[in-house]
């Protein structure tokens, strides 16, 4: 660390200062992780020095052996861990995959049936300040009003109508499993085909925690962060068949040399998924998120859905006269970090929301249990009344700290950063 203090001191603070707030904080937006000093150390390597267009023994580039090794363990342990087909681990996010996935299966103009972003979809399945609303004609499903879960009949209703080519499932705010059969079938009827993006729980997926939906699309895409814990990046699924235009629709398509030292962080990532303790720690997600759940509801909060099946939860604040924006704010004060966000049906615009997002993969990373998750949950409660003192925000964020405390997170890499100082940086 002292290189990078004495070469560029602002970005030695910032760095530092963003491992003190990881480490002091509880991070609980459902879309980030803790990924292992293992991965970092793979994604900060040289590997990131060399370019290698194209795939494994088959690149434009000379001095590619290493690159052709990690790509492809990478890829292997990919399939072994959602026993699938093929696989591409090129993707620099999950959009990116969407992306090589649309121009795979689509022309440009042709409909594809997607979840509404206002229900808890995502922005690449079709909102209009994508790429994807720009260049498709997109029609949206979305939940039941009364269970707030996804509209099976209205999905076939909007099928049978507009005929899509390609159906997508796969959710950013959606707090219960999902049923791939479901769409298969819709996606059959109409002659469709089927893309899951599964993000938010392909490590639940990958542990057997959610149903897999390998065997039922021809094409999944994923990130590989999130609750599979690893680098930020994406990957794609898919059968067989479908390979050789995936690959293309990559690299040439819309790629150009991969990001080596992140494709060496996935592999790593992917090894670390398939060992015993990973399900034993998705398991946990999964316990946490309920116990969450069943706090805030005895408290008196409503739970979109009621409840959840996976690793996060969805707070209506709408009856409570507090804002999504203004609960993050809140919070954050606290040291509790999670991120506003809409609801079904939501009367306030994206900026401001009624509802807020809680997940619980990096807390189960750090170790927190249910009981931990029990105290966390009553400390949001109180937080999340309609006056709350400052008194009270103060009180909450030193609780906070001792669960930081009990719970360290990343100390060898924080004392390299105060050692670098020690020995005479100036930062």
């Amino acid at each position: 660390m002292l290189e990078l203090c004495q070469t560029d001191p602002e970005v030695f603070r910032a760095l530092r200062a963003e491992i003190k707030r990881q480490t002091d904080q509880l991070e609980m937006i459902a879309s980030e992780n803790f990924v292992s000093e293992a991965v970092i150390q793979a994604e900060g390597s040289v590997f990131m020095n060399k370019y290698a267009e194209g795939y494994p023994e088959h690149r434009y580039y000379g001095g590619c052996e290493n690159m052709d090794t990690v790509e492809q363990l990478a890829i292997d342990r990919l399939n072994m861990l959602f026993g699938s087909e093929y696989a591409n681990v090129q993707p620099h996010s999950g959009s990116q995959a969407n992306m090589a996935v649309y121009f795979a299966a689509l022309n440009p103009g042709d409909t594809i049936l997607a979840m509404s972003l206002a229900h808890g979809g995502h922005l690449s399945h079709g909102a209009s300040v994508s790429f994807s609303g720009r260049l498709f004609n997109v029609v949206n499903y979305g939940v039941n009003r009364d269970t707030e879960t996804i509209d099976f009949d209205q999905v076939a209703r909007l099928a049978r109508e507009c005929r899509p080519r390609l159906i997508v499932a796969g959710a950013s705010a959606y707090p219960r499993t999902i049923e791939f059969d479901m769409f298969r079938q819709i996606a059959d009827e109409v002659g469709a085909y089927l893309l899951v993006d599964m993000a938010h729980i392909a490590g639940l997926v990958a542990a057997g925690i959610h149903p897999s939906p390998v065997p039922f699309a021809e094409f999944v895409t994923s990130t590989t962060h999130k609750t599979l814990r690893g680098p930020r990046g994406g990957f794609i699924l898919a059968k067989e068949q479908f390979g050789r235009l995936i690959n293309s629709q990559i690299f040439p398509g819309i790629q150009g040399g991969p990001l080596m030292h992140v494709i060496a962080a996935k592999a790593v990532a992917f090894q670390e998924a398939l060992g015993d303790e990973y399900k034993t720690y998705t398991q946990q997600i999964v316990a946490n998120a309920r116990k969450l759940a069943e706090v805030l509801k005895d408290r008196g909060f409503r739970l979109v859905s009621g409840g959840t099946d996976n690793h996060l939860v969805l707070v209506d604040l709408s009856t409570r006269g507090l804002t999504g924006a203004e609960a993050e704010q809140r919070l954050e004060l606290a040291g509790i970090t999670v991120n506003k966000n809409a609801i079904p049906f939501d009367k306030q615009p994206p900026k401001v929301t009624s509802g807020i997002r809680i997940g619980t993969p990096a807390v189960t990373t750090r170790g927190l249990g249910v009981a931990d998750m029990e105290e966390i949950a009553n400390y949001i409660a109180d937080l999340l009344a309609t006056d709350v003192p400052d008194a009270i925000v103060r009180d909450v964020r030193k609780k906070v700290m001792d669960i930081c405390k009990r719970y360290p997170l990343y100390e060898k890499r924080l004392k390299r950063y105060n050692e670098a100082i020690e020995q005479g940086c100036e930062a």
